[in-house]
């Protein structure tokens, strides 16, 4: 509970049971979210509305990277080094096939693409999908 309520503090955030819930279901998972699976997760408890927009105020604060896969867009937790002037997520997010599940590969960055010249990158997303090791067994 300390630990969600420091995070929260650090970005400046109020605390709220809301906030620490969304941030404790990030934390226990392990894996990238949805919207649905937050919903399924905190059951009854928040609307869809209100978990939106918390994810919202995350994204906006540094707390949640938005990841895109093959079932469409999904939140992760961000690294230390995100704040709300600068998201770092040069790294490689991998599917599941097996158990469904994408988690961020910190330490396995994007190859560096040269773009066609006038083309200036803003964001950078690379998903691979095969079999993770829990599923490998």
């Amino acid at each position: 509970m300390d630990q969600l309520r420091e995070t929260l503090k650090v970005h400046q955030l109020r605390t709220t049971t809301c906030r620490e819930d969304v941030l404790s279901t990030f934390i226990n998972k392990k894996n990238a979210l949805s919207h649905g699976d937050l919903e399924g997760a905190l059951g009854e408890n928040y609307d869809r509305v209100t978990i939106y927009r918390t994810l919202k105020t995350f994204l906006e604060k540094g707390i949640i990277h938005k990841v895109l896969d093959d079932e469409g867009l999904r939140y992760a937790l961000c690294s230390h080094s995100c704040s709300e002037e600068k998201h770092q997520h040069d790294h490689i997010h991998f599917k599941c096939n097996i158990c469904g599940k994408t988690n961020c590969l910190e330490n396995q960055l994007i190859p560096e693409i040269a773009l066609p010249q006038g083309y200036k990158p803003e964001n950078f997303n690379l998903l691979i999908q095969g079999t993770c090791p829990s599923c490998n067994n």
